[in-house]
C-alpha cells in the first residue's frame, strides 16, 4: 500500500513538474472588446491544438477595453516578471508608451510586435513585426477612392488612437496617394481632395463613438464625397452601423458618397453586400495569431527571423465580394 501511495505521489509530482515546465508564448492585444483581435485569439488557439505536446502554450490576453492604453502596458510589465513567459508578441495601442516600458525593462526574453508596430525610431526594441503593411493598406484605400471619385472631393478620415502607429501609417498612405506626394499631413486641395473641418476624427478604438462620429459627420456635411474608416470600428456594431448608413443610403447607392473601410470580418462583408460600403480592405488577423507562436519559438531558438513579416491584404468590392477573401 505504501509503495502504491509513493508511486502515485511520484506520478503526481512528475505531472506537476511537466506542467510547471510548460512555457508561455504571450500575445497581448489592444483590447479584448474588439472582434478583430478575437480572430487573433482563434489563430492562437489553433496553434495550441496542433502543438499540445510542444512544451509551449500560446496565451492570449489584453485589457478589457481597447481604450485602456496604460492597462495594456501594465499587462506587458506583469508578463515580463513571470518566469514561465518565454516570449511576448504585442499589439501596442500607444506605441511610444509601450516603447518607454521596453526601454526601461530591457527584457531578456524575445519581444515582437503583432498587428501594430512600434515607431521606426523604436523598432530596435522588438525582434520582428508580424502583421499588415499598414502604409500599403492606406494606399489601397486611396486607389479605390481615386477610381470611384476621379475628380476628388471632400473627405473625412476616421482614425483610432492618436498614438497608434499602425492606424497613423494607414492615414499617411491614404493622404500621400491621394495627394500624389509624400509627407502630407492634411489634404488641402491636392488633386481635388480636401479634408473637411473637424476631421480626422479619432475613435479611441470605441465602437459606439465611431458610429456617433459618422452620424454627426454625415449630418453636418450633407455634400461629403468620401468617408474613410482607417479601421473597422463602426462596422463592428452591425445594427448601429446600419442605422448610421440608413441616413445616407440614397447617396451610397448613387455613389455620391463613397465609404471605404478597413478589415473584412463577417459583419463587414455583410455590410458591403448590403451596399453600406463600397470597398473593404482586409487584414488577416487569424493568420497573425496562428503564426505568432511559431515566430516566437524561432526567436527563442536563435533562428534568423526577418525584421518585418507581412501577412497580406484582401481587397473586397461590391463586385468581387463573394470571392475576395483568401482561404
Amino acid at each position: 500500500m505504501k509503495i502504491g501511495l509513493l508511486a502515485a505521489a511520484l506520478v503526481g509530482f512528475l505531472g506537476g513538474t511537466a506542467l510547471a515546465q510548460e512555457k508561455t508564448l504571450a500575445i497581448v492585444v489592444k483590447g479584448l472588446d474588439n472582434p478583430f483581435f478575437e480572430q487573433i485569439n482563434l489563430g492562437c488557439q489553433k496553434w495550441n491544438n496542433e502543438n499540445a505536446n510542444s512544451g509551449y502554450k500560446c496565451f492570449y490576453t489584453g485589457p478589457a477595453s481597447s481604450a485602456d492604453e496604460t492597462g495594456e502596458v501594465q499587462i506587458v510589465d506583469d508578463l515580463l516578471t513571470r518566469p514561465d513567459v518565454a516570449a511576448i508578441a504585442i499589439s501596442p495601442s500607444n506605441a511610444p508608451l509601450m516603447a518607454k516600458l521596453l526601454r526601461e525593462k530591457a527584457p531578456s526574453i524575445p519581444v515582437m510586435t503583432i498587428d501594430a508596430d512600434l515607431s521606426q525610431d523604436d523598432a530596435s526594441l522588438r525582434k520582428t513585426y508580424l502583421g499588415t503593411d499598414n502604409y500599403l493598406m492606406g494606399v489601397k484605400f486611396a486607389e479605390y477612392l481615386q477610381e470611384l471619385k476621379p475628380d476628388g472631393g471632400s473627405i473625412c478620415l476616421q482614425l483610432g488612437n492618436v498614438a497608434a502607429d499602425n492606424i497613423n501609417a494607414r492615414a499617411a498612405g491614404t493622404r500621400d496617394t491621394l495627394a500624389g506626394e509624400k509627407g502630407i499631413e492634411r489634404l488641402t486641395g491636392q488633386n481635388g481632395w480636401t479634408e473637411i473641418e473637424g476631421c480626422p476624427v479619432f475613435t479611441n478604438d470605441q465602437v459606439d463613438l465611431a458610429n456617433q462620429q459618422m452620424a454627426d459627420t454625415f449630418t453636418a456635411n450633407p455634400d461629403l464625397d468620401a468617408f474613410v474608416l482607417e479601421g473597422g470600428w463602426a462596422q463592428f456594431a452591425p445594427q448601429a452601423y446600419a442605422q448610421v448608413t440608413d441616413q445616407v443610403m440614397d447617396k451610397l447607392e448613387a455613389k455620391e458618397l463613397i465609404i471605404v473601410a478597413g478589415d473584412t470580418l463577417p459583419p463587414q462583408i455583410e455590410a458591403l453586400k448590403a451596399g453600406r460600403s463600397h470597398v473593404q480592405v482586409g487584414q488577416r488577423p487569424f493568420e497573425m495569431g496562428y503564426r505568432a507562436p511559431s515566430v516566437m519559438l524561432d526567436l527563442i531558438e536563435g533562428k534568423a527571423v526577418e525584421s518585418v513579416i507581412y501577412t497580406g491584404l484582401d481587397e473586397c468590392t461590391q463586385e468581387n465580394v463573394d470571392i475576395c477573401i483568401a482561404q
